[in-house]
């Protein structure tokens, strides 16, 4: 087996046309982001170029951006691996993914229609029926989709900016922990959607300052059990 490691199936295709070292660093911040490359794994750059499909120079370079955006961490005459993070990181990161969907929630409650509120109940359905089918990867798609939508429905255009920059790692801090959370995490979600449904914003800021929360203490939980 290759040491970059990769289970059959994940090496997304790059698509055509584009510049291919945007498209090689897309490609491998998918990879990062869905735990197919894992924290602290090496990443040998002619084992990358071989799955992806290209020369060794837009991967070279796709590491370069990532190592300087905090995904991977470059170490002289070691090579590339995927960033570990600490617990101190995730916890910074996550407790300010509280701050922007609590306001998130509390804007959707204000400005959402029906129309709003049907596409989180079908995302929700989506998200149980993951959970219900055990698919982690779907899972976490459709939570971070769901949480999505939310930030949509706020109508600032700014916060979604804000949220857009976190996204990705509350994805990776999410995935090792989607399985633990499950089906709680979607009746925390209906909770959400009632809230909103009732333009009730500071019901909405309450459960989703609680639903956040409790994913950023069960990240926390996960390494003391190990």
């Amino acid at each position: 087996m290759l040491s970059a490691g990769l289970p059959q199936g994940t090496v997304p295709k790059l698509e055509r046309p584009g510049p291919l070292r945007e498209r090689v660093y897309e490609a491998l911040l998918e990879l990062i982001t869905t735990r197919a490359l894992r924290p602290g794994q090496h990443l040998v750059e002619s084992e990358l170029a071989g799955h992806l499909g290209v020369s060794r120079q837009p991967v070279r370079e796709a590491l370069q951006r990532l190592n300087t955006e905090g995904w991977v961490d470059l170490r002289p005459a070691q090579g590339a691996f995927v960033h570990e993070p600490t617990e101190e990181e995730a916890d910074q990161l996550l407790s300010v993914r509280t701050l922007l969907e609590a306001e998130a929630a509390r804007l959707a409650a204000a400005n959402s229609g029906s129309a709003g509120i049907a596409a989180l109940e079908k995302l929700c359905a989506e998200g149980e029926r993951a959970v219900a089918d055990d698919d982690v990867d779907l899972a976490v798609a459709t939570n971070a989709a769901f949480h999505a939508k939310v930030m949509e429905l706020a109508g600032n255009l700014v916060l979604a900016e804000l949220a857009g920059q976190v996204d990705r790692r509350v994805r990776w801090y999410y995935t090792p922990v989607a399985r633990r959370r499950g089906k709680q995490s979607w009746i925390e979600h209906r909770d959400l959607i009632a809230a909103i449904s009732a333009r009730d914003e500071q019901r909405a800021t309450e459960v989703m300052r609680a639903h956040t929360e409790h994913t950023r203490t069960t990240y926390h939980e996960r390494a003391e059990r190990g």
